[in-house]
C-alpha cells in the first residue's frame, strides 16, 4: 500500500511551469522598476508630494485655507528677500 501522506514528487511539466511562473512575475517587477526610476516619473512623484504637503500645511482638516499661516510664510519670504537685497547692496 502506498503511503497517501508524501506529496507527490514535481514533474519535469510542473517544473518548467512554475519557472515560466517566475520568469513572468521577474520581467513584470523589472517593467516596474524601470518605470519608477525614470526621471520624469521621479519628478513627477516629487511634485505631487510637495504639492500634497503645502495643501496639508495651508488647509485645515476641513479643507479652509489657513491665512494665518499663508501670512507668515509670505511675511518669511519677503523679509529673507529685503535681507539679502540689503546685504548684496552693502557688499558693492
Amino acid at each position: 500500500m502506498a503511503d497517501k501522506s508524501k506529496p507527490a514528487a514535481p514533474t519535469a511539466k510542473d517544473i518548467e511551469a512554475d519557472l515560466a511562473a517566475s520568469r513572468e512575475r521577474l520581467a513584470s517587477t523589472i517593467d516596474e522598476l524601470a518605470f519608477r526610476a525614470q526621471p520624469k516619473e521621479i519628478a513627477r512623484r516629487g511634485a505631487e508630494g510637495a504639492k500634497l504637503k503645502v495643501n496639508d500645511l495651508t488647509r485645515t482638516p476641513t479643507g479652509e485655507l489657513e491665512t494665518d499661516k499663508i501670512g507668515y510664510a509670505v511675511g518669511g519670504v519677503g523679509a529673507v528677500t529685503l535681507l539679502l537685497g540689503l546685504l548684496r547692496r552693502a557688499r558693492s
